[in-house]
């Protein structure tokens, strides 16, 4: 699976952007998809991740009631609608495709990474 994310970009405090990621292959709906972020000098963290069939969903606490993670299987894209925006969310966000293993809210458990695109929030 090779993975692009698309829709970052410089929004201002309160604002709203809706990041996708697209995959290239038919077994996209076999794996579980996070968005992670990291910010210059930090840590690459959890913002949420989706169950194979859309059925659960996982948040870090930080984003969760802003953030809606979701996913179209039959587009082979998942989804991460970004609201109420802060200056803190500011950061490279990835997705990330899992095949396999639990805690989701690791970045051990993701075999596959996108190449990240930059969400910039003005205050």
């Amino acid at each position: 699976v090779q993975l692009q994310a698309c829709g970052g970009g410089l929004v201002q405090a309160g604002g709203s952007l809706r990041l996708s990621c697209a995959a290239s292959e038919r077994t996209f709906s076999s794996v579980v998809m996070g968005w992670f972020r990291q910010a210059p000098g930090k840590e690459r963290e959890f913002v949420a991740a989706i169950s194979r069939s859309g059925s659960s969903t996982w948040y870090a606490d930080s984003v969760k009631a802003r953030f809606t993670i979701s996913r179209d299987n039959p587009k082979k894209t998942v989804y991460l609608q970004l609201n109420t925006l802060k200056p803190e969310d500011t950061a490279v966000y990835y997705c990330a495709a899992a095949s396999s293993g639990t805690y989701y809210d690791r970045t051990s458990a993701y075999d596959i990474w996108g190449q990240g695109t930059q969400v910039t929030v003005s205050s």
